[in-house]
C-alpha cells in the first residue's frame, strides 16, 4: 500500500530513527517538518535520500497544504522538559496548541491515522508503582500537563471518527541520535556514555539506585513504526504504554556503560557514585506494555547495541574535547 507519512520533530531524538524506520519501508513516502523547511546541516541527510523536508512553525498557524497527500501523521514534535520547566506559556502553546494547529490540517486533510508521542509522566511524580493504560493520569510537571491536554485533543478527534488516533506514552528512552547535533546529552544514559569518552571517568551526581524504566530508542522507534502498521481493529482506545518492560537501577546502566566502553572504547571508566539521598523510596516502577504487546509488537531490546552506537557516536562528536591521557 502507498503511504506518505508526515513527520513532525523528525529532525529531534527519536525523530531521525522513526524516519529511519518508515523510510525502509517499500512505498512509503516520508516528509519531515523544520522550522525553516531546511535541512538542520548536511550531516542530516546522510541515509535519508528521498525524504522532503516542508516548514512547520508549531507557534504559529500551519500551513493550509501542511497536510495535502498524506495519509499519516506521526507527531513527534514538542517543547522539551527544561523548556517546559522555565518558560510553561511557551509549552501550552507550542505542545498543547501547536499539536492541535497540526491535528486541524490533518483533519482537513482526511488523513488516516494520527500517532501522537506523549510521555509516561502523565501518570504523576514520580512513576511508581503499577502503571498501565487505565492507570489514573495526574501529571505534576509543565511537560506532562501540556502532553496531558495535547492526548485529550487527540483522542477526542478519533472518538468523533475523524480519523484513527494514537497516543504512545514513552518512558526513559536511550540510544543513538541520528547526528550529534540533537540535544539530549543530558538524558541519563547517553550522558554517561558521552562521560566516557570525554573525562574517560563516569560520574554519578546520587548514589544511583533509583529505578527507571529504560527503552531502547530502537524499540520506540519501530514500535511507532508498527503502530501506523497494525489494523485499527487492534487499536481498542489508542492509548499505548511504551517501555523498557522492565526497570533498572541508574547504577545498572551505568556499570554497563563501563562494560560496553571496554569494547567499543579499549578502556573501563572509573565509576564515581555520589551520595545516597536517603529516605523512603518510591514502590518499585512496573510499567505496564502488555497492550503493545497484545498488537503483535516483536521487541529487539538491544540494549549493549543502543549503549555501542552512542559511545561510537560520541567518540566521533566529541573527541576533541576528551582530557589528555
Amino acid at each position: 500500500m502507498s503511504r506518505r507519512v508526515l513527520v513532525t520533530g523528525g529532525f529531534g531524538y527519536l525523530g531521525g530513527r522513526v524516519v529511519a524506520e518508515l523510510a525502509a519501508i517499500p512505498g512509503t513516502e516520508v516528509v519531515v517538518t523544520s522550522r525553516g523547511g531546511v535541512w538542520p546541516d548536511e550531516h542530516t541527510r546522510e541515509g535519508f535520500d528521498g525524504v522532503e523536508v516542508v516548514p512547520l512553525d508549531l507557534s504559529q498557524a500551519a500551513p493550509v497544504d501542511l497536510c495535502d497527500g498524506v495519509t499519516d501523521v506521526v507527531h513527534l514534535a514538542a517543547a522539551n522538559e527544561i523548556v517546559s520547566g522555565l518558560q510553561p506559556e511557551v509549552a501550552v502553546d507550542v505542545t498543547t496548541t501547536g499539536t492541535v494547529r497540526v491535528l486541524e490540517r490533518a483533519l482537513e486533510a482526511n488523513v488516516r491515522r494520527f500517532v501522537y508521542l506523549s510521555t509516561a509522566h502523565v501518570y504523576g511524580a514520580p512513576l511508581a508503582g503499577h502503571l498501565d493504560e487505565r492507570s489514573l493520569c495526574r501529571p505534576a510537571h509543565p511537560y506532562a500537563i501540556t502532553h496531558k491536554a495535547a492526548e485529550d485533543f487527540v483522542l477526542a478527534a478519533g472518538d468523533r471518527g475523524g480519523l484513527e488516533a494514537v497516543v504512545v506514552r514513552l518512558s526513559n528512552a536511550f540510544g543513538w541520535p541520528t547526528w550529534a547535533g540533537v540535544d539530549r546529552w543530558t538524558l541519563v544514559v547517553n550522558d554517561l556514555c558521552r562521560q566516557a569518552v570525554v573525562d574517560r571517568a563516569l560520574t554519578l551526581r546520587s548514589s544511583g539506585t533509583q529505578e527507571r524504566d529504560f527503552v531502547c530508542l530502537g524499540d520506540a522507534a519501530a514500535a511507532i513504526r508498527h503502530l501506523l502498521e497494525v489494523p485499527a481493529s487492534a487499536l481498542g482506545d489508542g492509548i499505548f504504554n511504551l517501555g523498557g518492560r522492565a526497570t533498572a537501577r541508574i547504577l545498572d546502566m551505568a556499570e554497563r556503560v563501563r562494560a560496553r566502553s571496554a569494547v567499543v572504547l579499549g578502556y573501563t571508566p572509573k565509576l564515581t557514585v555520589g551520595p545516597d539521598p536517603g529516605g523512603v523510596a518510591p514502590p518499585p516502577l512496573d510499567f505496564d506494555c502488555s497492550r503493545l504487546d497484545a498488537t503483535g509488537f516483536a521487541w529487539r531490546g538491544d540494549i549493549d547495541g543502543e549503549i555501542d552506537g552512542t559511545l561510537r557516536l560520541c567518540r566521533q562528536a566529541f573527541a576533541s574535547e576528551a582530557a589528555p591521557t
